[in-house]
């Protein structure tokens, strides 16, 4: 299984605040994220870390086979750990709750850096709309494990985009 293409400078890695859209991938794309106990899971973990201030969450969707998250991240930690974070904590619970065996994750991540308000509405438009694509809901709000869903609370874009 080959590793996601990186798209972030070493100058950015450890810059200031910075916001990124970020894609994993079970191992193999199997469906492990398809029940809602995977799911809840999941979404126990990101909200975990996101209460601990390890970064803000502007968007998400969780797919049967992956995620997508919209994060920023600040100056004390890297886009790279956040998703560490993220990722192994779910691994983490998942062997323990679910009876999960390694691996669960395909190896790395893929980025990409938001710049501007306009790629971070765009990036914002593509998560939501992911299970309508897929099939999955009539429509983003209808998709209990997408930010569009009345019950999540977000953070808001950050100034300065």
């Amino acid at each position: 299984m080959s590793i996601p293409h990186r798209h972030s400078s070493p100058k950015n890695i450890a810059a200031g605040e910075r916001t990124f859209f970020v894609t994993a991938s079970t191992w193999g794309k199997r469906n492990l994220l398809q029940s809602s106990r995977a799911a809840d899971l999941f979404l126990r973990t990101l909200y975990d870390y996101r209460a601990q201030k390890k970064y803000l969450l502007h968007d998400f969707v969780v797919m049967p086979d992956h995620f997508h998250i919209l994060i920023t991240v600040d100056a004390d930690i890297t886009v790279e750990r956040a998703v560490q974070l993220v990722k192994g904590g779910f691994s983490l619970g998942a062997g323990k709750e679910l009876g999960f065996e390694a691996p669960v994750w395909q190896k790395g991540f893929s980025e990409i850096r938001v710049l501007d308000l306009e790629t971070f509405e765009n990036q914002r438009r593509y998560i939501r709309n992911n299970p309508v694509v897929a099939h999955l809901a009539p429509t983003p709000e209808q998709y209990s494990y997408c930010s569009a869903h009345e019950k999540w609370a977000l953070d808001p874009p950050p100034l300065g985009l």
